[in-house]
């Protein structure tokens, strides 16, 4: 019987990546925020990068800002022997982006039902090497949920890979419905959701996911900022592979450059397909389907029907 502590130790120090590596990010970031115009490089963006920033948040500016309504609740998990209940598992219905109904339930499951995990990539449509990624984890009855690292954002604020490096946002694990975190990109943000199945034990999901879900917890007590370039959603999901077995995924640039994190997770042989990268990845794409089914109750088993 697995021994599920709820004050699992984390090391908030992170690797360090080399100077090439952060400079090429950091021209990647200042080429998105310029849209389709030409990069205009900061003269001070140099400092952003060699300024040394806090990661902890004051819990006080925490709890005095104004949330995004959808972003106000961060998930909060009990832990008793082998079950654990999720609280504000999130389920908003989107409109727009700023027109949604905000919507959260409680999701109770025994440990040993976590059986599969699958690797999800949002690419950019502006910048093919950026990407957002997130983990959807599968219970044994077809259930399936996300937990999606974000940075939190103020009533009234957008995302900026720029703003992301200069402690203007918070980090959250979303941990929320599959129709909620993937139509909100495919309907509404317009662009296209990759999901692989991943390649692991169910052993090792639940090693994951009880990792995933103890730091989530944590950053409740005690929250950080969101960085662009060592906090962000694809870190920390190496991060928390890495923990559980160190130096799975080495150093690099597709983790600092995750548009291409699927290739990579591909290479290491993380993701259970069999067919060429180039295939496999067209096959991987369920933007269509998830379209087709938004409004099916059998819509996480729709999406993985290619």
């Amino acid at each position: 019987m697995k021994q599920v502590s709820p004050t699992l130790a984390r090391s908030v120090a992170k690797r360090q990546y080399q100077l090439p590596f952060v400079c090429l990010i950091l021209y990647a970031c200042l080429f998105l925020s310029g849209g389709c115009g030409s990069p205009v490089v900061n003269p001070g963006a140099a400092n952003l990068i060699s300024t040394a920033r806090e990661r902890v948040l004051p819990k006080a500016d925490s709890a005095e800002r104004l949330w995004r309504p959808d972003l106000a609740i961060m998930p909060f998990i009990e832990f008793q022997d082998e079950d654990i209940l999720i609280k504000h598992v999130r389920n908003c219905r989107y409109r727009t982006e700023t027109d949604y109904d905000v919507r959260h339930y409680d999701l109770h499951f025994a440990l040993d039902d976590v059986r599969t995990l699958d690797f999800i990539i949002v690419p950019f449509n502006n910048n093919p090497l950026l990407a957002h990624t997130m983990f959807s984890f599968g219970l044994v009855d077809g259930r399936h949920f996300i937990v999606s690292v974000e940075a939190r954002l103020d009533q009234g604020d957008s995302y900026s890979p720029i703003r992301g490096i200069t402690n203007k946002f918070q980090l959250m694990y979303v941990i929320g419905d599959e129709r909620d975190l993937i139509l909100l990109r495919t309907d509404v943000r317009k662009v296209d959701v990759l999901l692989y199945p991943g390649r692991a034990t169910p052993d090792r999901v639940q090693d994951l996911l009880v990792d995933m879900l103890e730091r989530a917890n944590k950053l409740q007590r005690s929250p950080e900022y969101y960085d662009t370039i060592n906090n962000n959603c694809t870190t920390n999901l190496v991060d928390h592979i890495n923990k559980l077995r160190p130096g799975r995924i080495p150093r690099d640039l597709r983790v600092l450059l995750p548009g291409h994190s699927d290739r990579l997770a591909y290479e290491l042989g993380l993701l259970d397909v069999v067919e060429p990268f180039a295939i496999a990845r067209q096959n991987a794409r369920i933007t269509d389907l998830a379209q087709l089914y938004r409004d099916s109750p059998d819509f996480s088993d729709k999406i993985r029907r290619n």
